[in-house]
């Protein structure tokens, strides 16, 4: 079994990619009632990554990127399938994502450690819908 959860609030918390994210922070917090927790802009006015909690519950946004993690602006082209994804709280990253790729997932990110904290992989699974592993707990650690 590859890895064990963190002992945290909440294990797994939906990510999302928008193409203008500063605009749908604004949105989701007037619309929906979300707070911002974290908001971490990029010098291109760009957003590298973005908590916003509604109660006990989280979600994770961040500007459109590539596979390899670069932001790609607004894109009507991108590949849908990176625009949302879970991301899921595990002891060790590098022990997990080790796990995962014996067990046949694509690794389309290595692990690394994250400017925001903690260590991040991502994969895709058997039918190529993209899942992030990181030791960032973002209620914790943020």
């Amino acid at each position: 079994m590859p890895g064990k959860p963190k002992a945290t609030t909440v294990t797994i918390i939906p990510t999302l990619r928008y193409a203008d994210a500063p605009a749908a922070i604004d949105w989701l917090c007037g619309a929906f009632g979300f707070e911002q927790h974290l908001v971490v802009p990029e010098e291109n006015g760009s957003i590298a990554h973005a908590q916003l909690t509604f109660g006990n519950g989280m979600i994770m946004l961040g500007s459109e990127r590539d596979e390899q993690g670069n932001p790609i602006g607004q894109s009507p082209n991108m590949d849908e399938s990176l625009a949302h994804a879970p991301y899921i709280v595990v002891e060790d990253v590098d022990d997990h994502c080790a796990g995962a790729s014996a067990a046949g997932a694509e690794i389309i990110m290595e692990p690394e450690d994250q400017p925001y904290g903690g260590r991040l992989y991502a994969c895709r699974d058997p039918e190529g819908k993209p899942w992030y592993f990181s030791s960032y707990d973002p209620w914790q650690d943020g």
